[in-house]
């Protein structure tokens, strides 16, 4: 079973990263476009402030929730008139925003049976798996505002969570896009930030190798395969590794190749 304390741990740990970064930054830099065009590090902040809460609401209310989620008729104003509302207030509205939203999200995770099903957006999830999808949002919407900061940061063990999740949402990244996935399994052996090895799937021909950090950034479409030193053999790895997707909706446009140094 799933330490639920250990995965919450990372996750606030996650959050806690990411405000390092943003905790400093002048007016001007919350207003640097990222490379998730036309969003701002302050849309991006604001993005996971409103998904904390929805998560929140999830867990400690889902009847809520669910009535919620089916009175949505406007897509793109609920995704993002979060963000229009966050243009017209000071950054630091939107920071203690965002730091209510965790801390509330945080707290109501430290209270979940682990036999609990989550209402989300697509299925509803598992605790193991609903929190390894926040922590994946944090990491991968950090990795915008780091790139738009022109910084870098170090990878840690976290990324496992995203790893895990990104291996186990290659159904998704098919259905997606309204392709049903092909018969097979694929191997993926990866070399964690502190030397170790993860490995998901079994598969003789079709494998996807290299360092974790690699991997993450291509199945949270924020780097082009191209752009890494992940290795892709066998036509079924291929296929899935130019549209994988470890996030739940629509697929994104990606980062094209050459759009980043290659790692």
């Amino acid at each position: 079973m799933a330490d639920l304390e250990a995965i919450r741990r990372d996750l606030e740990a996650e959050h806690a990263a990411l405000d390092g970064v943003v905790a400093g930054l002048s007016a001007e830099q919350w207003d640097t476009a990222t490379p998730a065009i036309p969003w701002t590090i302050r849309h991006q902040i604001a993005h996971l402030a409103f998904f904390d809460d929805c998560a929140t609401q999830a867990v400690v209310d889902p009847e809520g929730f669910g009535a919620a989620l089916a009175q949505i008729s406007d897509l793109d104003d609920y995704v993002n008139g979060p963000l229009r509302r966050a243009d017209r207030r000071p950054p630091a509205a939107t920071l203690a925003w965002w730091r209510g939203a965790r801390d509330k999200m945080l707290t109501a995770f430290a209270a979940l049976d682990p036999s609990t099903r989550i209402p989300w957006y697509g299925p509803p999830m598992s605790p193991a798996s609903f929190m390894s999808a926040r922590l994946m949002e944090t990491w991968s919407h950090g990795q915008d505002v780091i790139d738009a900061l022109g910084l870098a940061r170090p990878a840690t063990d976290r990324l496992r969570h995203v790893a895990h999740l990104g291996y186990r949402a290659r159904r998704n990244s098919y259905a997606a896009r309204g392709f049903e996935m092909p018969e097979g399994d694929v191997r993926v052996e990866l070399t964690s930030p502190t030397g170790g090895t993860w490995a998901f799937g079994e598969s003789a021909t079709d494998r996807v190798t290299g360092p974790a950090e690699d991997f993450c950034l291509v199945v949270t479409q924020r780097r082009h395969p191209l752009d890494t030193a992940l290795r892709v053999e066998g036509e079924l790895a291929r296929g899935w590794i130019e549209i994988a997707q470890a996030f739940a909706g629509p697929p994104g446009e990606g980062r094209r190749p050459g759009q980043f140094t290659r790692t």
